[in-house]
């Protein structure tokens, strides 16, 4: 029996709500064997007094089956995360992001739906709508955590290399009144990311931690489609006030929008609701509607997960090419009706909030 099979057997175990294994996500710190009995240290950052004990029993579980192993000892170390996530912004006061107000996710289950496009113009709407209630400057943030495909940057017409401050601090960069990091700022956009899962979860903690967001009253998180690495970091690192699901309306979207946010649910994160992203392509001399991917997708998906539909957003060619051109169409063309759409969507989202 080898440190090496235990190792193999370890790779078996999933981490308790992901379907991604233990080793895999870097967990564990030491294995041994010695005289039949296996040793195992695993260390974990989880607020859930649950997780630790979950997990021991299916390493355990796991580790028993094979016939060479006559015990094991198991160490769960939990190291408590950087902040504890909380729902409720008026108690939670955190080492990471203290002058953040509130913190959002903007999430799909599958790429391709336009959810950084959404994220993008999420963002500026909101500036503007709260602007224009308040008289102290609003400030809002964009953190792009689409490590291995960033396009925030593009988006929002960001560009140029974050400045150092000191004390291990980088400056966001600034676009149209919004606070911007993305793995895009850092590296030239010839060089792909080719990172494992540790090296991820790292740079997103480092996005929190070592970036001045300064005091901001909204920062909004653009994850990767899918689940992972990204979205457990951020459960564990950062004190999400819930997350925001992106899809169109087509079955294939639908169904892995579904799943997607299930992932969410078992990390505690609440789901403040879905936006149909790509609804319908409007004839803007009739007012006709082709619904080209479907009809209900985005309303079929909220009820199945006990929330609110935020709204629908048209499929419309000015979408495109404001994201081609870093200019966000609700920054160019605030008056268009894809431009109102995503308003009332940023509505219902600050509605939800307060």
């Amino acid at each position: 029996m080898s440190e090496q099979l235990i190792t193999d057997l370890l790779k078996q175990v999933n981490y308790p709500g992901f379907s991604r294994d233990i080793v895999s996500f870097g967990l564990i710190q030491e294995t041994r064997f010695e005289n039949g009995q296996a040793f195992v240290k695993v260390e974990i950052s989880t607020a859930d007094p649950t997780l630790p004990k979950v997990l021991k029993g299916e390493i355990e579980n796991k580790l028993i089956q094979e016939e060479s192993i006559q015990g094991v000892d198991i160490q769960i170390i939990v190291k408590k995360p950087a902040v504890e996530r909380s729902t409720n912004a008026e108690n939670k006061e955190s080492a990471v992001l203290p002058g953040v107000k509130k913190i959002v996710a903007i999430a799909s289950g599958k790429g391709g739906v336009g959810k950084s496009t959404m994220a993008v113009n999420l963002a500026c709407s909101i500036e503007q709508i709260l602007s224009k209630d308040s008289s102290a400057p609003i400030k809002i943030g964009l953190m792009d955590c689409d490590v291995y495909g960033p396009s925030i940057p593009l988006l929002i017409g960001a560009s140029g290399q974050p400045k150092a401050l000191g004390d291990n601090l980088i400056a966001p960069i600034e676009s149209y009144g919004i606070k911007v990091m993305s793995m895009g700022l850092l590296v030239d956009e010839e060089t792909p990311v080719v990172w494992r899962g540790p090296m991820v979860m790292k740079t997103i903690q480092q996005f929190a931690a070592n970036v001045d967001w300064g005091e901001l009253d909204l920062l909004l998180i653009d994850l990767p489609p899918g689940t992972g690495d990204a979205q457990l970091s951020i459960a564990q690192v950062m004190p999400l006030d819930g997350v925001v699901i992106i899809t169109t309306p087509q079955k294939a979207a639908v169904d892995v929008a579904r799943r997607g946010a299930r992932m969410f649910e078992k990390v505690n994160v609440p789901i403040l609701g879905v936006i149909e992203n790509m609804s319908f392509l409007l004839n803007e001399e009739s007012k006709e509607k082709s619904y080209l991917f479907g009809k209900g997708g985005g309303p079929m998906t909220a009820q199945a997960l006990s929330t609110a539909f935020l709204g629908e957003v048209p499929l419309h060619e000015e979408i495109r090419m404001g994201g081609d051109h870093g200019l966000p169409i609700v920054v160019s063309n605030p008056d268009h009706f894809a431009s109102k759409a995503i308003t009332i969507v940023a509505k219902e989202i600050l509605s939800i909030l307060n």
